[in-house]
């Protein structure tokens, strides 16, 4: 078990172990969580930083002792606002990578922020109806390549070194499969480039495609929705049964396995549409790279009717030598499972205030009690759509063994009502509802906050009080420290440890991308996507109404610490 623990003692041990070269955790105290932070120390370079998903920097020039120094670099702008800067940037060998609205791909000097090179691409004018608009969360880099999944439907491989685009493969049709665009960047498990198709909120069918990461050769896809299991979805109901897979997955190359999440089912709120559990919809998934065979699913959420995306990013530990995935959902529950066989370890809430289910069983995974919305009838749920967290991801520190997360606490009045899905335009959502409003909790205030918790156990360390939800990705990294940004724009530095908030910096513009860190010429930086947007404020301004008048942005800020 990962120990949790405010003695001085224990965080002495940890330093100690650190300092003799055991950089994961404690071994000395028969406590493990390996993994890859020590390979390339001085870039960020995939979207979690490494496999494991812990977004940790090992590097530590900048501290909780120094970061009162810290400056402003450099600034680089996009030119392009529209639905704000998403992206996690990606740092290697001293190139920062990241792409703006709308599939603008920038190579820049991480020193300097100086533009190396800029691709625009060139879009099908289908883009310009779709729902899903401008936004992308990031691009891949390896091969020689930038690899970057386009809102019209493809998959995209330019040259490293010069922007110049190498191939293009098309992999989906939106005139025919509405919503089926990459809002993610494809990630690379060896030769092979796989991702998944936007949302679970339109009339598809979620797919995972890979692609020949070389050649752009189309490989396998990957069919989420079990449709030939009549009794998980009757009749036609999986033709339109939603389920994509729209972040990042990971890819582990111990045992060669992709992990990666799916999303609600669709309708969203309406089960009758698709009565039985729905697979494999709200599950995790592991997948052999080479063939897109699945090795084992897990299904979180069965027929799941509250809209609880499983997509997350699963957390990988080894905890007394056991490998285990740590997974949220919007449920407002982590699951900690089996990494070899999906088994369940543990469960447990992140959210205060649940009532979709009285419980889930910790040991089984069951839900308990669970609340079926009556048709035409006002139901207030908790979590609400966009979950106890939204899509942003936490951040692990395996010095601390903590792992810091947003969350929030918001419900839904949701009141259930058939929808034809042939009526449903390509911008149009399939979500079974006739009223659907974010609304506080019952007898509350809405609320948000950052979490430092045991990741196994769910135990609390320290939690810091938001008066908006933040809706960026946490890092954190060996100096100690936790970085955050909240829709305002301010970015906070807080003290790994104890939560003491010890800097913070307002860029302006809320964040709703990745902070990372990296090294040049032997100094650090931190590098933060700045600038507000996507649907999220749109779908929480009725529980925080001041979320509706923050100022858009787009824009990438570096720094590091004063000479």
């Amino acid at each position: 078990m990962i120990l949790i623990d405010g003695d001085r003692e224990v965080i002495k041990i940890k330093k100690l172990a650190r300092s003799i070269g055991i950089t994961s955790t404690i071994a000395l105290l028969g406590v493990t969580a390996v993994n890859a932070s020590s390979e390339s120390p001085n870039d960020w370079p995939q979207y979690h930083r490494t496999s494991d998903a812990w977004r940790y920097s090992p590097l530590d020039q900048i501290n909780s002792d120094n970061i009162n120094r810290l400056k402003v670099a450099w600034i680089h702008q996009p030119g392009d606002i529209q639905m704000g800067l998403q992206a996690t940037p990606i740092v290697v060998d001293g190139v920062a990578y990241y792409i703006g609205p709308n599939n603008n791909v920038f190579a820049l000097e991480a020193a300097t922020g100086k533009q190396i090179w800029h691709y625009q691409a060139d879009l099908d004018a289908i883009v310009d109806e779709v729902f899903y608009v401008a936004a992308s969360r990031g691009v891949t880099v390896g091969h020689g390549n930038v690899y970057i999944g386009s809102l019209d439907g493809r998959f995209i491989a330019l040259d490293q070194k010069t922007g110049k685009e190498k191939w293009s493969t098309q992999i989906t049709d939106q005139e025919k499969c509405y919503g089926c665009l990459f809002s993610s960047p494809p990630q690379l498990a060896g030769d092979v480039l796989f991702g998944g198709t936007t949302g679970g909120d339109q009339p598809t069918q979620g797919k995972i495609f890979a692609v020949n990461a070389i050649t752009g050769e189309r490989m396998w896809t990957f069919d989420i929705l079990k449709k030939d299991d009549p009794q998980s979805w009757p009749g036609d109901s999986g033709e339109v049964g939603g389920s994509g897979a729209w972040l990042p997955g990971t890819y582990d190359e111990k045992t060669d396995t992709i992990f990666i999440g799916t999303s609600n089912a669709a309708p969203d709120f309406y089960g009758a549409e698709r009565e039985g559990d729905n697979k494999y919809s709200a599950s995790l998934l592991a997948i052999e790279p080479k063939t897109g065979k699945l090795k084992w699913a897990y299904q979180e959420i069965p027929h799941d009717v509250w809209d609880y995306d499983s997509a997350y990013e699963a957390l990988s530990l080894n905890v007394n030598g056991k490998d285990v995935l740590v997974h949220l959902n919007k449920s407002g529950y982590v699951f900690v499972l089996e990494k070899d066989t999906g088994k369940v370890e543990n469960v447990w809430p992140l959210a205060e205030n649940i009532n979709f289910v009285k419980g889930i069983d910790p040991k089984t995974g069951e839900l308990i009690g669970r609340v079926d919305m009556p048709e035409g009838k006002e139901t207030t749920i908790c979590p609400y759509l966009l979950g106890a967290r939204s899509w942003n991801h936490g951040a692990y520190n395996p010095d601390t063994g903590l792992w810091y997360t947003n969350a929030m606490e918001v419900c839904n009045i949701v009141v259930p009502a058939p929808q034809e899905h042939e009526n449903v335009g390509i911008a149009g959502l399939y979500l079974g509802v006739s009223k659907l409003v974010a609304v506080p909790p019952p007898g509350k205030k809405a609320s948000a906050r950052l979490d430092a918790r045991d990741p196994i156990t769910g135990r609390l360390k320290w939690s810091v009080d938001y008066p908006l939800p933040g809706l960026g990705s946490v890092l954190t990294t060996g100096g100690n420290l936790v970085f955050n940004g909240d829709p305002y724009g301010v970015i906070h530095g807080y003290n790994a440890e104890n939560g003491k908030e010890i800097w913070n910096f307002n860029a302006g513009s809320g964040l709703r991308g990745g902070i990372v860190s990296y090294s040049v010429n032997g100094k650090q930086y931190i590098l933060a996507a700045t600038g507000f947007g996507s649907h999220a404020p749109g779908f929480m301004a009725s529980a925080f109404p001041e979320v509706g008048g923050l100022p858009g942005g787009a824009a990438l800020v570096a720094f590091t610490l004063e000479d």
